[in-house]
């Protein structure tokens, strides 16, 4: 086991020694290896499209396809296409279409009530459906036909169906309208652990700081009052470790420093790990997010955080800014699922993720592989360097908000 410390040159002249970085084992991953996705999660592969990691494999458009003749195809069958969540997730996730059968559509893209009306030709809308690219190179509009979610038959269907609208659509009611669908507020009592169940892991977390390991140590034989020695302490995570070349998070922290101090293994996602990880962010409780990119690593790392955010993944073919600015889809409906903006997405992590089933407790890690997954696109480790540099980018958007965890969400 490698265990790097920094080590403390006297100062001549001086009584105050620098504070010794904190042990870190810096051998091998911080995830479990070898990788494997979540159970109960899509298990396919999405090899040829681009990862975060990955970002030259998805392939470009192509030409735009000449047709010959009006598109005859089954309006019936595409409206059926259109509704359906079985393939990506189906138009009404952006759009609102159509006058019947409407489920819960979104307003991320524009509503499509009326392009029968709209002067579109039918070579152009077969194109947009199959790859918009080839009109907006950074459309948020998946590549439907050349990322193999539709045959070209059943994309005739779809523009069939988009043809017959030119009527627009009178909703029963305010929740139906994602234009005036009230944007959800969490007012729940987060730390109540019987509301939140993650509330019930920060004392979990805290006996386990007062656990001693095989080897005689516990992590209150070095911080006798962990509640003194890291108030504050996971406001200013991640930060750039150059022992590591990389960022680091609390949840990687825990890992290799509970590993070079006590030689546990705890690692990133596991139970200990997300145990601790709920304790010790607990105790920076309203205090301010104030991460530091001032060195020059750290300003690299942001950066990089910063291009991948734009970086398109997935066989969808989306980028963090699709869903998270307000100039493409943030703080807009996705079907029934509410966008929210980059600011105001780290400041309650770890969260109790009340969608998944009976419900989860999630370090931001693991919500970085979700969106991955949900897009079609293979997820990383979570010990991953892109997902550092992520993070700090995200953090940083997130300066000067008070912490809240752990919290819960849908």
């Amino acid at each position: 086991m490698l265990v790097v410390t920094a080590a403390v040159v006297p100062v001549a002249g001086t009584m105050a020694q620098p504070k010794a970085p904190a042990p870190l084992h810096v051998e091998g991953s911080a995830a479990p290896e070898p990788w494997k996705r979540y159970g109960g999660w899509n298990t396919a592969r999405w090899d040829t499209y681009n990862s975060l990691a990955k970002r030259d494999l998805t392939p470009p458009p192509g030409k735009e396809i000449e047709l010959t003749g009006a598109i005859t195809g089954d309006a019936k069958k595409g409206q059926e296409l259109a509704y359906s969540r079985a393939r990506g997730g189906g138009c009404l996730a952006c759009h609102v279409m159509g006058t019947s059968n409407q489920e819960a559509p979104g307003n991320v893209a524009p509503d499509l009530s009326e392009i029968g009306t709209a002067g579109r030709t039918d070579q152009w809308l077969f194109n947009y459906v199959y790859d918009a690219r080839v009109y907006n190179p950074q459309t948020s509009m998946p590549p439907w036909g050349a990322h193999g979610f539709y045959t070209q038959d059943e994309i005739r269907d779809i523009v069939a169906f988009l043809k017959t609208l030119r009527t627009p659509v009178a909703f029963k009611s305010a929740l139906d309208d994602p234009q005036k669908r009230p944007p959800p507020v969490e007012d729940r009592d987060a730390l109540d652990p019987f509301v939140n169940p993650a509330a019930e892991r920060i004392e979990v977390g805290q006996a386990l700081a007062a656990k001693t390991a095989a080897n005689g140590k516990s992590c209150v034989s070095c911080h006798a009052d962990p509640k003194a020695a890291f108030a504050g302490w996971a406001t200013s995570m991640p930060k750039w470790e150059p022992r590591l070349n990389k960022v680091l998070g609390v949840e990687e922290f825990i890992y290799r420093h509970a590993k070079a101090t006590m030689a546990v293994d705890w690692r990133m996602q596991g139970t200990e790990n997300t145990d601790m990880s709920v304790f010790l962010h607990s105790l920076s409780n309203g205090r301010e997010i104030r991460v530091d990119v001032s060195s020059p690593e750290a300003k690299a790392a942001l950066e990089r955080g910063k291009t991948l955010t734009e970086t398109k993944i997935g066989q969808l073919n989306f980028a963090c800014i699709d869903c998270h600015t307000p100039e493409k889809g943030a703080l807009k409906w996705l079907r029934g699922q509410w966008l929210g903006e980059f600011r105001g997405q780290l400041d309650h992590f770890p969260t109790w993720r009340t969608s998944r089933g009976a419900g989860e407790t999630w370090d931001v890690r693991k919500r970085f592989q979700w969106c991955a997954v949900q897009v079609r696109a293979n997820e990383l480790p979570p010990d991953a360097p892109e997902y550092g540099d992520l993070e700090l980018f995200l953090k940083s958007l997130n300066q000067g908000l008070k912490l809240t965890a752990p919290n819960i969400r849908h």
